[in-house]
């Protein structure tokens, strides 16, 4: 696993710097010899704003059922996504959130979250060539959740995350490749991550990388974030995000992974069949359990169909 996920980064960063400075090298040709003709970008929209709202309802009940299995069980996930988006000549600036919370209700075990996470990216870029693919980019990521967290051993709920609790912060500067609407790649040799703990509890206990009672830890490394969001099929998209973080000063080789994925697929107007399948592999978590003393890959799916409503698209 974390020999893939070294060698996925060095293709990656490799390629595309490569890649980049053969771009950036034709794109000072093309601008040495060409003609001065008014940008393109200068006219069309300045800001575009959307997004996408979903909620999805499932539920089940049993009577006298002789294979077994909880007599009601109810559970409900909902997601948001919304952007801010701004272009004009050289410039752009890409701002989204993105909201995720499920809860889920059964007779044998109780209630409990299945689903919590905020996520919060800002982007600016400034265009390097011609072609306007490649950008000179700084980036803000912010990552939590809003309720606390308990993992169940043998149905007994151990503490393990809250508001704040981790929290993760990320602030980039390199460069970011984007060869249609639909997909961007950010690279960057030097990058900085905050780890936060700030419930005192879980800040004395240490874990998620930092130390018993310091509250925060911070980590420099490489980062690599790809976006990408289309139509992928006839009433199917796909929105996925894949981060890639090395940290120069612990086991860089140790490639940690934060992977979402959401497909939507379209039965009418407002309705949808969703699928969601999170990945997520940190160097620092040691999976909590009598047996689960070691880093691990942790996977999270969820499944439904409910209601679906894009967030109409503005320009100015």
């Amino acid at each position: 696993m974390r020999i893939f996920f070294l060698w996925l980064t060095l293709l990656l960063t490799t390629g595309f710097i490569v890649r980049g400075q053969d771009n950036v090298v034709q794109a000072l040709k093309r601008e040495i010899n060409r003609t001065i003709k008014k940008d393109n970008d200068t006219t069309g929209w300045k800001w575009k704003r959307g997004g996408l709202f979903s909620f999805n309802l499932a539920q089940g009940s049993l009577s006298n059922w002789a294979a077994g299995g909880d007599n009601f069980s109810l559970s409900a996930n909902g997601y948001m996504n919304y952007f801010i988006l701004y272009k004009q000549k050289r410039h752009f600036w890409d701002n989204s959130v993105d909201i995720n919370l499920g809860y889920i209700q059964s007779t044998s075990l109780g209630s409990r979250k299945n689903d919590d996470r905020i996520d919060y990216l800002s982007k600016y870029g400034y265009k390097m060539d011609s072609s306007g693919k490649w950008y000179v980019s700084t980036l803000i990521n912010f990552r939590s959740q809003f309720f606390d967290g308990y993992t169940f051993n043998n149905n007994i709920p151990t503490f393990t995350s809250s508001l704040l609790s981790p929290a993760y912060i990320i602030l980039s500067a390199g460069f970011d490749y984007k060869p249609d609407p639909y997909l961007s790649v950010f690279i960057s040799p030097l990058t900085s991550r905050w780890i936060v703990l700030a419930n005192k509890a879980l800040s004395d206990r240490g874990g998620y990388g930092v130390p018993p009672g310091a509250g925060s830890f911070n980590q420099i490394g490489a980062f690599v974030t790809l976006n990408y969001s289309n139509e992928i099929a006839k009433n199917i998209t796909y929105k996925g995000k894949m981060d890639l973080f090395s940290n120069y000063q612990n086991s860089p080789q140790n490639v940690d992974l934060f992977m979402t994925n959401l497909f939507s697929f379209k039965i009418n107007k407002f309705f949808s069949a969703t699928y969601s399948l999170d990945l997520i592999y940190d160097d620092d978590v040691r999976l909590f359990g009598p047996t689960k003393k070691s880093p691990g890959l942790q996977t999270k799916s969820l499944i439904g169909i409910g209601f679906l409503k894009p967030i109409n698209t503005k320009k100015s």
